[in-house]
């Protein structure tokens, strides 16, 4: 398996699907280089795909695919024969093509060749009959991942199973009125976190959120977008767009005091402060059914990351249930989080 995460976070995907793996029964070990930007996973026999995890279920993977065969490329005149090559015989049939490269400082300077390649590869594929004429939902995707200009990667993804953008990335534009950029983070959440039906059902229109830590606004703002009246909780002052939008009224008080007059549809918080105690707080609502569901970030301290998260994550379910409540969580390490991740929390 080739797994894309954020640089410098190699350790904690290889940590995190390695345990995936053996709570599946999988045999394999990971490969990790610091830095690059993906991780392997190398299964010692073939394995059921129900077995194998999923892009939604670890936290520090961005994207997972199965790897068809690694590829040398000496040749910088002829890279498609030798991709050709190796699909061949393999029996399979694509119902699209990506050309990318790992999100790190060495796979950056990829990307012009990622996108001439994909328009050279496209019809060669097409000519010998591995890819359709139109994009075919259903069949998987074939990735071509460069990890440098003469080597790569042929793997491939499924769409139940892998995300469903270009190195896992969904590509966003902050908005001109945002008051900050941590408006894109909680826009990518949503995206990520929530399905497209529980977006429709979860966040309509006249719902109620409080936004704990909110100066200067980006998350009140976007979710005044939505049209939800936000309740932004900060000592510290709005941005000109947040105080301009009708919906958002500022009280000025300590996220981790202030109580709210009534239950909230929605709980957000991306207060920098010690993760366990963000957790800690993020119960104590649950606990106290002062909201239905919530998005909420955990800064992650410089060693022990992994660890640090499963602790936090273990503890704010461990809270929620001593007081009756029982919570579903999903969280990502999102393309907008740098040393954190985000987690999506709620009460079905």
């Amino acid at each position: 398996m080739l797994l894309y995460c954020r640089p410098g976070f190699e350790p904690e995907a290889a940590a995190e699907v390695a345990d995936h793996a053996a709570r599946a029964g999988l045999v394999g070990y990971p490969q990790t280089e610091r830095n690059s930007g993906y991780v392997r996973f190398h299964l010692a026999r073939p394995a059921d795909d129900a077995l194998r995890p999923t892009w939604q279920e670890l936290i520090f993977a961005r994207q997972i695919l199965q790897v068809i065969a690694d590829i040398d490329l000496p040749d910088p005149t002829d890279r498609i024969t030798p991709m050709l090559e190796a699909l061949a015989g393999t029996g399979l049939r694509f119902g699209d093509l990506i050309v990318e490269h790992p999100d790190s400082d060495a796979g950056r300077p990829l990307a012009g060749l990622a996108r001439s390649f994909g328009n050279a590869l496209r019809p060669a594929l097409r000519k010998v009959g591995l890819l359709g004429s139109t994009v075919i939902l259903g069949r998987p995707t074939l990735h071509v991942c460069f990890v440098s200009g003469a080597s790569a990667v042929l793997a491939l993804s499924h769409p139940e199973r892998s995300a469903p953008w270009p190195q896992g990335i969904p590509r966003l534009r902050l908005h001109r009125d945002a008051p900050s950029r941590s408006a894109l983070k909680l826009e990518e959440a949503l995206l990520v976190l929530l399905t497209a039906d529980e977006r429709a059902t979860f966040l309509k229109p006249g719902m109620k959120a409080a936004d704990l830590g909110a100066a200067p606004g980006g998350w009140s703002w976007v979710l005044a977008r939505e049209g939800v009246h936000v309740t932004a909780i900060d000592n510290g002052p709005l941005g000109e767009t947040a105080r301009a939008q009708t919906l958002i009224r500022h009280q000025r008080a300590d996220g981790f005091s202030w109580q709210p007059p009534h239950p909230m549809d929605w709980l957000v918080c991306d207060m920098v402060e010690q993760p366990s105690r963000v957790a800690a707080r993020m119960a104590d609502w649950f606990a106290q059914r002062w909201c239905r569901r919530a998005i909420f970030n955990l800064k992650l301290p410089m060693k022990k990351r992994y660890a640090e998260v499963q602790a936090n994550l273990s503890d704010f379910v461990a809270l929620c249930a001593a007081d009756g409540v029982h919570v579903e969580w999903r969280a990502k390490q999102l393309y907008h989080d740098r040393e954190e991740i985000t987690v999506f929390a709620h009460r079905p």
